[in-house]
Parts: C-alpha cells; structure tokens; sequence
C-alpha cells in the first residue's frame, strides 16, 4: 500500500512539474512582436428599416467570439431596436472567418472605423451612436467610447473597468490596442493558474484585480466619455467582478465631475441575468439618448 502511494504522490508531482514546464514554454513561445493574423478587420453587419436617418445602436459581444448581434438569439431584441426607430449594427471583432482568430490587441480603431463606415448608409444619422456591449465586449464600448467623442452613449452590461489579458493561452498581451499600440494592461499572476485550469474565472480576475498599481495604469478613462452612460452589472457574476468594477467606475466619474447621466443597474444574480433587463436598458437609450437625436 505504502509503494502505491508513494507511486501516486510521485505521478502527481510529475504531472504538476510537466504543467509547469508547459506554461513555461506557452508563455516563452508565444510572439508579442508580432500583430495576429488579420489584425484590424472587423465582421460587419447593418440592420436598418427604409426610411429617414435612424440612430445607430452598436452591438458587441463578449467572450464568446463571432458576430453576436448577428444570430438568431439575438434577432427578438434586434428587431425590438429596428421597431423602436434605430439602425442597429452588428460587430464583430474576432473569432470569424474575417476576423483575427482570439481576442487579442483588438485594434479599436478599427471598430471605430467600421462604425464610421456604417454611419454612410442613408438609412443612418450619423450624429447619433450609441455602443450596446456585453462582458468583454462592454470593455470595448468603453474603450471606445473613451477614446472617440463622436460615440454619444454607452450601456455596458456585465462591464470590466480596466484593460485586461487576451483570451490566448499565453495571457500576456492585451486583449486591445489603440492608435496601432498596444494598451496597458493587468497581467495575470502566476499564482492564478491553478484557478483558471480548474475554471474559477471570477478567482483569477480577483487575483489581477489585487494589482492596485496595474489597475491604475489599465482603467478605461471612462471620464472621457462624451454622453450617457448605463452600467448593468450582477451581483453573483461567476465570470467577473462586473458588479465591483462597475461601482469604481460609478466613483472615478463622481470624482472628476462627469457631467453626462450616468447610471448603474445592479442585477441581482450571475453573467447573464442582466440580459433580461433589456427593457430597462431601452428606456435608458429612449430617455438620454435618441431624445437628443431629434
């Protein structure tokens, strides 16, 4: 019995010097130098009723990947914008045949570039643009709409308030650039792999999170933001502290005096639970943004 264990603890102890090595060689291997494969491409795509020049409503989605605003799930809720007077442009920005393979130094200014572009449509008032973003995808409204004034509103749903490590197995770039740069961001800990390989997200970001210096550095200037802002976070959120992160967004708009409405919306349960809260998230839009569109 004793040679079993002593067997089994040395298996163990193989398997766990072999992860290591693995990480080890993940990390050391993976090309920071050089941009991903279709690097600055976007997936595209405009839903828009005949007619005078409608608001433009931006839908990203999250982590998943592809062209959310484009499937079938979503077409209850594309059509509910379309009946309420908006043209609705669906994003994706990677994981799709057109577009780079992970998340990873997604150029923003190539979003920001599509939306422009979407904005020539007749059908389109392109002096009104509001962003609609889910998890990873409301980083990337608010990165946006940070860093581009012609952005008039955001609803960022489940949101993180910082830049953080792409969706690769390397984790050590950004998940975004801006103006062809990659964007300061949180690296994730070593000591936070055990909670990612036994699949505790909300763990891993809590442990990044602990970073205060990293924080700083990689917080979304969301003070910057040229209109209304609707954060919607949950309070069981398993993928996120999107409740937490979204309250320090709350603070650091109170502190330098943000001068546009500014709400959030805390759901009480987990990452999608604030998707049934869609009617909340239309009065929002009605009230403080497509009034100042007329």
């Amino acid at each position: 019995m004793l040679r079993i264990i002593k067997w089994g603890l040395l298996a163990i102890l193989a398997l766990l010097l072999l992860l290591v090595a693995y990480g080890w060689w993940v990390v050391a291997s993976f090309d920071t130098g050089t941009l991903p494969e279709r690097h600055g491409r976007v997936d595209a795509t405009l839903f828009a009723r005949d007619g005078e020049p409608q608001p433009l409503i931006v839908g990203l989605g999250g982590g998943e990947g592809g062209n959310a605003w484009t499937r079938n799930v979503w077409k209850q809720q594309r059509e509910r914008f379309l009946d309420q007077g908006y043209a609705l442009l669906a994003l994706g920005y990677f994981g799709t045949p057109t577009t780079p393979e992970h998340l990873d130094r997604i150029s923003v200014d190539a979003v920001h570039a599509a939306i422009i572009d979407a904005t020539k449509d007749p059908r389109v008032d392109g002096q009104c643009i509001a962003v609609i973003g889910g998890s990873k995808g409301a980083e990337l409204a608010l990165l946006l709409a940070s860093a581009y004034p012609d952005i008039d509103a955001v609803v960022a749903i489940v949101p993180g308030n910082a830049v953080f490590p792409s969706l690769t197995d390397a984790m050590i770039t950004p998940g975004f650039s801006l103006h062809g740069e990659p964007l300061p961001f949180v690296p994730m800990p070593w000591r936070a792999t055990p909670k990612l390989l036994t699949g505790d997200l909300r763990a891993v970001f809590e442990a990044m999170m602990e970073d205060e210096d990293a924080m700083d550095r990689a917080a979304i200037p969301v003070e910057r933001i040229n209109g209304p802002v609707m954060f919607v976070s949950a309070t069981k959120d398993e993928m996120w502290p999107s409740r937490e992160m979204a309250d320090a967004m709350m603070r650091r708009l109170a502190a330098h005096g943000f001068a546009h409405v500014h709400e959030h919306l805390v759901v009480n349960g987990g990452h999608r639970e604030p998707l049934d809260e869609f009617p909340r998230m239309e009065d929002f839009l009605r009230q403080h943004f497509s009034r100042r569109c007329r």
